[in-house]
């Protein structure tokens, strides 16, 4: 099975041709998904459990699939890099909330580690044991990546870090900034 690389959305938002493929259900596998990145131009890895990971600046995506036969699932999980206290859970959990409610996915949940850091992770899952269409799992994986590189900058204007990050990425200087 192989995609057609008219076929993949791209991130500018237009219209592209559908998926020309098998006729009935495929059961996706990690031979499509890398096809799938590939084509998307996408860099990735394949990560010490066998998972493929696709790494951005701020947050990494796994395409990992789990279960066995017919109760086999795709898991699309973004987990964002960025730092937040534990004081900040609050504001965290209130926005994340809100994206929760307004969009399909990726669902985002907290994940609080033992140092006291709180870290962010959005999921996105589809049933596949049973087989899928070729143009829905391709679709579906595409928004997901979609969405999760969304949530990120969403998130950014929400709490109003893009000061921060823009100061983190600024050269170090002597000491002398005026404000």
């Amino acid at each position: 099975m192989s995609i057609d690389p008219s076929s993949i959305p791209n991130f500018g938002g237009q219209p592209q041709p559908q998926p020309q493929g098998p006729a009935g259900p495929v059961v996706p596998d990690q031979d499509l998904v890398k096809q799938l990145l590939d084509q998307m131009e996408l860099k990735y890895v394949v990560d010490d459990e066998g998972d493929l990971a696709a790494p951005w600046e701020h947050f990494r995506t796994y395409f990992m699939f789990r279960g066995e036969a017919e109760q086999q699932v795709f898991s699309v999980r973004t987990f964002y890099d960025r730092p937040h206290k534990i004081d900040e859970k609050p504001q965290l959990l209130e926005a994340i909330d809100d994206w929760n409610r307004r969009t399909l996915w990726p669902k985002v949940y907290t994940h609080t580690h033992d140092d006291g850091t709180v870290r962010l992770i959005g999921e996105a899952q589809m049933l596949i044991g049973m087989g899928v269409g070729l143009e829905h799992f391709v679709s579906s994986t595409v928004s997901w990546v979609r969405a999760a590189i969304e949530f990120d900058r969403w998130l950014v204007e929400q709490l109003g870090i893009e000061q921060e990050i823009n100061n983190a990425e600024r050269p170090e200087n002597d000491g002398d900034d005026e404000e």
